[in-house]
């Protein structure tokens, strides 16, 4: 099951969620996408979403204004569906319109793979990215140990490279794989102070000891967080013909 969480009252971007990509609103767009993988539901607090979604036959869950994160919304939308505690949940933010069904799909199969692992909490993904690339904030940057699990996470770039050795670091994806049971049990985790730093949730799980599985995957996809990146991909659409 693919959940997509949007809300509409984005920061730096309000409404990005409907925002309209040649004529199509950017959740409608990542909904049609992702739905080649598996069955996708929305997520959302707003009724205006919800039947943008429902006029374009996507499956809706109505969830509480209250959450601070799109993880607890698919946790709430994954109680409410009723899914079994075995069940593969991919949380694809509703700004990924360009992923790739292929990448959404090994992070289906690297799940799958960890799923009986009790320290493995989260699975997901990272791309290779220029040293140029790293310095935006807004891409975050992963480093791994020699099995392919997560260390840390961050805005900044790292590792430091301070004998500058390194021609490109790993940039994560903002797509995540639980199963059920995992997902629960992450939204009942205390927040941890490294989360509220960097504003990254996923430091959550490592704070607390459990692992996140990692795997590298090619992409050309990106998150639309500005509406210089909604300019980009416009651009990116209107090059492609």
């Amino acid at each position: 099951m693919i959940i997509i969480p949007a809300r509409i009252a984005s920061t730096r971007f309000p409404r990005k969620v409907l925002a309209e990509i040649d004529g199509v609103p950017m959740v409608v767009a990542t909904a049609r996408t992702v739905a080649k993988v598996d069955d996708v539901v929305v997520a959302t607090d707003s009724r205006e979403v919800a039947e943008v979604c429902e006029k374009e036959g996507i499956r809706t869950v109505m969830t509480s204004s209250e959450h601070l994160s799109g993880t607890d919304r698919i946790n709430e939308a994954a109680a409410r569906l009723g899914l079994d505690s075995d069940e593969i949940i991919v949380n694809v933010q509703a700004d990924e319109p360009f992923i790739e069904p292929e990448v959404v799909e090994t992070l289906v199969d690297l799940v799958r793979k960890h799923r009986k692992e009790e320290r493995t909490m989260i699975s997901s993904l990272y791309k290779t990215v220029s040293k140029e690339e790293a310095e935006n904030p807004n891409l975050v940057k992963v480093v791994t140990d020699e099995c392919g699990f997560a260390l840390y996470f961050s805005r900044s770039p790292i590792p430091f490279d301070r004998e500058g050795t390194l021609k490109s670091l790993k940039g994560h994806l903002g797509l995540y794989g639980f199963t059920r049971k995992m997902l629960e049990k992450f939204c009942a985790l205390p927040h941890a102070p490294l989360e509220h730093v960097e504003k990254l949730e996923q430091l959550r799980a490592l704070s607390h000891g459990y692992e996140i599985a990692m795997a590298e995957v090619e992409t050309k996809s990106f998150g639309i967080d500005t509406p210089e990146d909604l300019e980009r991909a416009m651009k990116m659409m209107r090059e492609r013909g």
